[in-house]
């Protein structure tokens, strides 16, 4: 499964290209059962489609749906921030080197290495947060975020300089110890990327 994951974040498989499981399963050296079931799984994520008629399919999200994803991560993600600079074993220096890489994939335009490093920054300033359950949530978010990057949102705005500002500045608030602030910061960074989104929605008729 964890294969399949990875082509999928790393826009190696692109929304909309459908999925063959004999073809996977040949690429991946192993029979069809195990591919068939990480593809349910992947489905379950939210990852991909299943459609009797259609077949299996990289999901294709639009600007809505990925507006919702955000949402969601506006209300979990400044809150588990928080909590897990306030964690006895907080470190954030995997956010720190998430961040270096980010800005040299972004510099050598190589945006799916780009944003997989940015969902490891995200990941790892959450992670040491207690709460398991909001923990949990978060990651399905930032699956889901990383395929909304490469397929929707990179494509209509270049904005990579700008969140890297954002990143740096939400790690140097949580390095120093400034829960307020990181809070802040990480709420403020993800509703940009809201109001964004709600720009290029489709009118309701």
């Amino acid at each position: 499964m964890e294969a399949i994951k990875a082509a999928i974040l790393s826009g190696r498989l692109k929304p909309g290209e459908m999925l063959v499981e004999r073809r996977l399963a040949e690429e991946l050296g192993v029979s069809k059962t195990p591919v068939r079931e990480a593809l349910i799984v992947l489905a379950r994520a939210g990852l991909l489609e299943m459609s009797r008629n259609r077949g299996t399919a990289v999901r294709q999200l639009s600007f809505t749906e990925v507006r919702y994803i955000y949402e969601q991560r506006a209300l979990l993600e400044p809150w588990a921030v928080r909590a897990a600079i306030g964690a006895p074993q907080h470190r954030f220096d995997e956010a720190a080197t998430a961040l270096h890489d980010a800005d040299k994939h972004g510099g050598d335009g190589r945006r799916a290495e780009q944003a997989l490093a940015n969902r490891r920054f995200h990941r790892a300033m959450y992670r040491a947060c207690e709460n398991s359950f909001i923990t949990g949530t978060l990651d399905g978010l930032q699956d889901l975020t990383a395929l909304a990057t490469t397929g929707v949102l990179w494509e209509n705005w270049p904005t990579w300089e700008e969140e890297s500002r954002e990143h740096w500045a939400i790690y140097q608030a949580a390095e120093s110890g400034d829960t307020d602030l990181a809070e802040r910061l990480m709420r403020e960074h993800i509703e940009r990327s809201i109001q964004r989104l709600r720009s290029h929605e489709a009118p309701q008729v």
